[in-house]
């Protein structure tokens, strides 16, 4: 890990370097951040699959940093930086490589391609969007109860 940018409150932000090793980072932070937040297991195992699979893709292309982010609502449902109703985990990945990613249709015996699908799968909603330099993927989860 680069460093820790917010674990306080209702975010948490973490740099990583664009090493094979930071995958296990990524996922051991957005455990652990769920973890403490008090979100169940499931949510953690889902998310923590995503991020996974989001920050394995930017390994591929990028060069820099990736950027871990999670965004928990408030309790009254507006939470500052969210889309539009801020019901949902907001989870973001970012990295340097400008070009979004595309979703590719992975064959049976295809060793990569599915990480995009899992994400337009088990996302309430996702997307991407440009940055100053680069871009971020983000996908929201749906919360218990």
């Amino acid at each position: 890990m680069i460093g820790v940018t917010d674990t306080d409150g209702d975010r948490a932000e973490w740099s990583f370097p664009a090493v094979p090793g930071s995958v296990r980072g990524a996922r051991h932070a957005v455990r652990d951040a769920l973890h403490s937040w008090g979100y169940d297991a499931a949510l953690g195992d889902l998310a923590v699959l995503l991020v996974s699979e989001l920050v394995t893709n930017s390994l591929r292309y990028a060069s820099g940093p990736i950027g871990v982010r999670l965004v928990r609502p408030h309790p009254d449902g507006d939470a500052p930086g969210r889309g539009a109703d801020g019901h949902g985990l907001l989870v973001e990945v970012s990295d340097p490589f400008p070009e979004p990613p595309t979703e590719r249709s992975a064959g049976p015996e295809d060793e990569g391609g599915r990480g995009l699908q899992l994400v337009a799968c088990s996302a309430r909603r996702w997307g991407t969007r440009r940055g100053k330099s680069g871009k971020t993927v983000w996908f929201e989860l749906a919360l218990p109860g």
